[in-house]
């Protein structure tokens, strides 16, 4: 079986042709052309800080080089498409992209929100804001254009998978998610019952999504029909990254980490220090995990940890690309 990242289409009788005369389309077959799933990154975990201008990259996890936002900030959440880098600040209009994580450009969001959580699909940026029924889409992490939420919520995380965005409400006792299929239009959903649903993740067929103060998890294969799950032991569960077939999950002032190969059975894990454990993102073969603290932590499996330094600051959010 053919396997490949990005896009087949079968090509008309004059296949050569059409395969060297359009830009990023290939000719492999004798049936199809491939189109390139667009810009590939520099291959660089970057982080950022949610008090000023802090931020730092790492190729590995492991080696951290100190980096500078644009301006003093609550940086709360960074995602990288479109061959950029793009953070977003709470409590603001301001955001900011980079092409290689080193050098950063200030932006400007479409209104001043809580901006809390940012992800990247459908060649198209979305950011959710807490305590507000705003959005905001973007093709390129440049150009911003406000978009409604089908009810005003705690938005507090947002993933891309199965051609769809998830967003997830961390008010309590909340039964709120929504999906849209390109940031624009959203249809409000119902979660399995009501909590504090602060995280939400995609991986192997599944979104999973995870309840802070609780031993309750959900999956779903679409965003719209979801099923109650358990973790295996309660948490401020507050990130949840896929890698490596397996979800991890962490958060809060605690030792405690998840490990799941598909979202319904949980293994509990034991970090290596106590730390306020703020994110956690999966790149390059490793699984990153960031604290409020002067360490960045890696293992290749959610299992085994190990400790690397970094600069002491509140490092909220990890991507990579």
């Amino acid at each position: 079986m053919l396997s490949v990242v990005g896009a087949l289409q079968r090509l008309p009788k004059d296949k050569t042709t059409m395969a060297h005369s359009i830009t990023g389309i290939g000719y492999i077959g004798p049936d199809y052309a491939y189109t390139p799933p667009g810009p590939v990154g520099p291959g660089l975990f970057v982080t950022t800080t949610f008090y000023g201008t802090g931020a730092a990259t790492s190729p590995d996890g492991v080696t951290w080089t100190q980096r500078t936002l644009p301006t003093s900030q609550s940086w709360h959440s960074i995602a990288y498409g479109a061959g950029v880098f793009a953070a977003i600040a709470a409590s603001s209009n301001i955001a900011a992209t980079s092409p290689d994580g080193i050098t950063w450009t200030q932006r400007t969001l479409p209104s001043s929100q809580t901006w809390y959580a940012v992800a990247y699909g459908g060649r198209t940026f979305v950011a959710v804001a807490e305590f507000s029924t705003a959005a905001a889409t973007s093709p390129d992490g440049i150009t911003w254009t406000q978009r409604t939420l089908p009810s005003y919520q705690q938005w507090f995380s947002i993933c891309y998978g199965n051609n769809i965005f998830v967003a997830v409400s961390a008010d309590p006792s909340s039964t709120v998610a929504a999906t849209s299929p390109d940031g624009i239009t959203w249809t409000q959903r119902t979660m399995p019952s009501g909590q504090t649903w602060s995280a939400v993740a995609y991986g192997a067929g599944t979104f999973v999504a995870l309840a802070a103060g609780t031993t309750v998890a959900a999956t779903s294969p679409d965003g719209i029909t979801w099923t109650q799950r358990t973790l295996p032991t309660s948490s401020a569960w507050i990130s949840v990254a896929y890698g490596a077939g397996v979800f991890v999950t962490l958060g809060g002032y605690t030792t405690v980490a998840a490990t799941s190969p598909d979202g319904v059975t949980w293994t509990q894990r034991t970090l290596p220090i106590l730390a306020s454990w703020e994110s956690v993102c999966y790149g390059a073969g490793v699984f990153v995990a960031t604290i409020s603290g002067t360490m960045a932590f890696t293992s290749p499996d959610g299992i085994t940890w190990t400790a690397h330094t970094i600069l002491n600051d509140s490092w909220v959010s990890v991507t990579y690309g």
